[in-house]
């Protein structure tokens, strides 16, 4: 089959098959490529849609970058099942099996110790939210009493103003103290930049938005102390996701791959 190779991740040999039914990024089944006593597992893609061109006009196109992504998540959720993969970033591709071979050799030390660190680990995701913002108080199926004076108003917006500073102090309290706990359990951790609600969707505002890096062995443990802490968070939101593949901890095998068209890295800045 021709095509550009779509390139998921790359990984130590390992035994166990993948799912039977479990297709890649444009319907096709992925399969591995050995090289050097590594594994990469690739794809075949259109050219028509993943040399650099067309893929750039693709990224703005929110549905294909959805599906795109879900099968690129899904092969990479079944490696993780297997063994422990190092992720590439969404939309790496190289012209033919060759280009990839070579960047095999050019990072072969890197993969090497990559891998290494990482064998047997997954990532777990910790993020906090404010449940609600502070509201003027009113009382059920009335409306709000409006300020009888200009000085009136002035105070209720700086006692508004005050208890949302309030709660955000608390909430960044919190998450400080949640992080400290969780990176004390971790072998490494990453801080992410909060998520923005309007593109996330999520409720509230995101005050820890965190990536841990954790003994598959030690996940229970993990998960457990994650638990225990929501009974501190008033007011807040723990959300804990994960077992991942180590993707905020993959360093610059994310970023390795070439642009079908001019050996340059696509870089599609996938994220926490």
């Amino acid at each position: 089959m021709t095509g550009l190779r779509y390139v998921y991740a790359v990984c130590r040999p390992f035994d166990a098959p993948l799912q039977a039914q479990l297709t890649g990024v444009a319907g096709d089944p992925p399969r591995m490529l050995t090289h050097r006593g590594l594994v990469a597992v690739v794809s075949h893609v259109p050219v028509e849609d993943f040399a650099e061109e067309p893929l750039r006009a693709h990224l703005e196109d929110m549905d294909w970058l959805a599906a795109t992504a879900r099968a690129h998540q899904g092969v990479i959720d079944a490696l993780t099942t297997v063994t422990t993969p190092l992720p590439l970033r969404l939309g790496t591709v190289f012209r033919d099996d060759s280009g990839l071979r070579t960047m095999i050799e050019e990072r072969e030390e890197y993969l090497r110790r990559t891998l290494a660190r990482l064998d047997g680990r997954v990532e777990w995701g910790v993020k906090v939210y404010t449940e609600t913002e502070p509201a003027a108080r009113e009382t059920p199926g009335r409306p709000a009493e409006k300020p009888v004076s200009g000085r009136d108003y002035l105070l209720r917006r700086r006692m508004r103003a005050r208890e949302h500073e309030d709660v955000w102090q608390r909430a960044e309290a919190f998450a400080t103290r949640l992080h400290t706990s969780l990176a004390a359990r971790a072998e490494d951790s990453r801080l992410h930049a909060p998520q923005n609600a309007a593109l996330s969707g999520a409720r509230g505002r995101n005050v820890l938005n965190a990536a841990y890096l954790v003994p598959r062995a030690h996940s229970e443990e993990f998960v457990e102390l994650v638990d225990r802490t929501k009974d501190e968070a008033s007011g807040m939101r723990v959300e804990l996701t994960g077992p991942w593949a180590a993707y905020s901890f993959a360093g610059e095998a994310a970023d390795t791959g070439e642009a079908a068209d001019t050996g340059e890295a696509a870089d599609t800045g996938e994220g926490t």
